[in-house]
């Protein structure tokens, strides 16, 4: 898939002839050098209805396919491309981002290969003024028994430092796969039973959603999976159910603010022709909430106990 640019255009230009379409009575002066791609942008963000919470697969196969760089030149990439999308998101009024950054298989790679993602991970937490710039608030979730106690202390001191700011969430799947998740959960409930906490009258679909690593972050509406992979790679199992899900060829790095929109298209078409359905829910005993409270807790004491 091919991009077209030109020196001239910029997100400035995009917006303006966003507002000479959304508000006519308005004295707006189109830019009359946007390529016909550009008012595509444009009609795409007129289109329908964006989404609020975008889930992306980063996927690693970048290096692998361009042996002319290392492993550490394709993970710093791939997070500069992160801090680049974070942008489009909020050119968009998208609130929540969740980034699947290393699955718990990732472990089987070589030690140099997750050294080296280790490495730009804590690069990129570090860059504090730039993700306080953009207003990132960071959160985390994953299995943290699999990781070296600095990074997960590093996890937690983003996650206390960005925690005010409010222009937009970006969750980290990291040491994550979604069958941990779901035993995790399965295993809290099973404890909270043993324990007295829970009764069998508590069990619900309700209480298993707020059991989860990702809780309270809403089900992403779109999924985009990146490199050709037509699979879920064992990501948010539980959370996809409702959601879209948008694959392309094109390898993380290269994913580009045209591969962005289409991505939006689709899902706007989707939302248009389906009317997504949901199960209706349930409330939660006292009890239960009680100890949905109490797991929650144990899992950010478990972060800040290690900060």
């Amino acid at each position: 898939m091919t991009t077209i640019t030109t020196n001239k255009w910029s997100w400035d230009n995009l917006i303006k002839n966003v507002l000479c379409l959304t508000h006519p009575g308005k004295s707006w002066t189109p830019d009359i050098s946007m390529t016909w791609t550009q008012r595509f942008f444009t009609q795409v963000l007129t289109y329908g209805e964006i989404p609020k919470h975008v889930a992306l697969i980063m996927d690693g196969s970048y290096g692998e396919n361009n042996n002319c760089i290392s492993a550490q030149e394709s993970y710093a990439k791939g997070f500069d491309k992160l801090v680049e999308t974070l942008q489009w998101c909020l050119h968009f009024d998208i609130k929540e981002v969740t980034v699947y950054a290393f699955s718990l298989y990732d472990f089987k790679r070589t030690q140099e290969e997750i050294d080296a993602l280790f490495e730009e991970v804590k690069t990129f937490l570090e860059e504090r003024d730039t993700l306080n710039e953009l207003g990132v608030c960071i959160n985390f979730f994953g299995n943290i028994k699999k990781l070296p106690d600095d990074l997960v202390k590093l996890f937690s001191k983003s996650m206390i430092i960005t925690k005010q700011n409010n222009k937009i969430s970006l969750n980290v799947a990291f040491s994550y796969t979604g069958n941990d998740e779901l035993t995790n959960a399965f295993n809290q409930i099973s404890h909270g039973i043993k324990n007295n906490d829970l009764e069998e009258s508590d069990l619900s679909v309700e209480i298993l959603d707020n059991c989860m690593y990702t809780y309270p972050s809403p089900p992403p509406d779109l999924l985009i999976r990146t490199s050709g992979e037509t699979r879920l790679s064992d990501f948010m199992l539980w959370q996809c159910s409702y959601s879209y899900i948008y694959f392309t060829p094109v390898l993380w790095p290269e994913f580009t603010a045209w591969d962005f929109m289409i991505a939006i298209f689709m899902y706007q078409r989707n939302v248009r022709a389906f009317m997504r359905y949901k199960l209706p829910t349930k409330r939660l005993s006292s009890r239960a909430e009680q100890f949905v409270e109490n797991v929650q807790q144990n899992r950010l004491n478990s972060l800040y106990t290690i900060a």
